[in-house]
């Protein structure tokens, strides 16, 4: 008898194709509500998600013959992975797919804060030409600090190896990383000479608030920030603050504590972060490129087909 796979989000059709192949049958379901899914998961022995659907204890109860979750991305926040495995159900996750989109959409990010990019481009189009007003800084020379050096971590140090910088790194989770593209560090010496600051972390209890006003205290030059993982990771308001003290010289944003209006609108520190002309946002778009996309469901169909 063939398995039968819950598809709860898009994906590219190539999973399903190649899901098939492999003998799985798939229905796929993008516009599903959580309650309805909750109602028919008992029928699947697999289960795909992307970020809008959460993986709880309530749906693993139910879902009596889940033997894999199939996550179409890389961050796992949405599921309760301690009681995924508790139950002996299979995760699989496609970082391999967006970490090239995601690297690039970090540098493209730093390049833009760096050169006033946004500004410049505003205040031409406003019929202003300010050239020492939009004076940028060079990266060649700069030490880039990455925090979390994974999948998302290294395709960013690849992306710098043309750009004469030192690339440090730390992972609380690693050692003996060191490679071509970066040298281990410990926290102290991040904090003593970075000039700008990469986040490639998961959220987790431990990651959650994790640059604060605190952290963002002992960095002991000004620093440029980039956070494309996950947005309660920094706290917007710390950020805020560090850029009117000069300790953040600029921030690229590709994910809020709160993301989707009308709730971010809702935020009491919208109308700063809307305003500053040190911040550059986009809304979660750095893992999602047209080749991604596509590259996504290819790695899923691989680690599948290894089950």
């Amino acid at each position: 008898m063939k398995e039968n796979i819950l598809i709860v989000d898009d994906i590219d059709p190539v999973f399903i194709e190649r899901a098939t192949k492999l003998g799985y049958n798939c229905d796929y379901k993008p516009l599903i509500k959580p309650e309805e899914a909750l109602q028919i998961i008992n029928n699947y022995t697999g289960l795909v998600i992307r970020s809008k659907f959460k993986v709880n204890k309530e749906l693993i109860d139910l879902a009596t013959k889940l033997r894999f979750i199939c996550r179409a991305g890389a961050g796992m926040d949405g599921v309760d992975v301690a009681y995924v495995k508790q139950k002996h159900i299979e995760l699989i996750n496609a970082p391999e797919g967006n970490m090239d989109a995601v690297g690039e959409h970090a540098v493209g990010l730093l390049l833009a804060l760096m050169n006033n990019f946004l500004i410049a481009d505003g205040e031409i189009r406003n019929g202003l030409w300010r050239r020492e007003a939009n004076r940028g800084y060079e990266l060649k020379g700069k030490t880039v600090g990455i925090i979390g050096y994974g999948h998302m971590g290294k395709s960013f140090a690849t992306k710098l190896l043309g750009f004469d910088v030192d690339v440090i790194a730390y992972d609380k989770y690693k050692t003996g990383f060191s490679d071509m593209y970066v040298t281990e560090v410990s926290m102290e010496q991040m904090v003593k000479k970075c000039d700008i600051l990469s986040l490639h972390i998961p959220l987790s209890n431990e990651t959650l608030d994790l640059v604060n006003e605190e952290y963002l205290f002992h960095f002991k030059k000004p620093i440029f920030l980039i956070n494309t993982s996950r947005g309660k990771i920094v706290n917007t308001p710390a950020v805020l603050n560090a850029i009117k003290q000069g300790k953040v010289l600029g921030a690229g944003l590709d994910v809020l504590e709160t993301e989707k209006f009308p709730a971010l609108a809702e935020e009491h520190w919208y109308e700063e972060l809307r305003k500053s002309g040190k911040v550059i946002l986009t809304p979660h778009v750095a893992g999602w490129t047209f080749e991604s996309y596509r590259k996504i469901s290819e790695v899923m169909a691989d680690k599948l087909s290894e089950l």
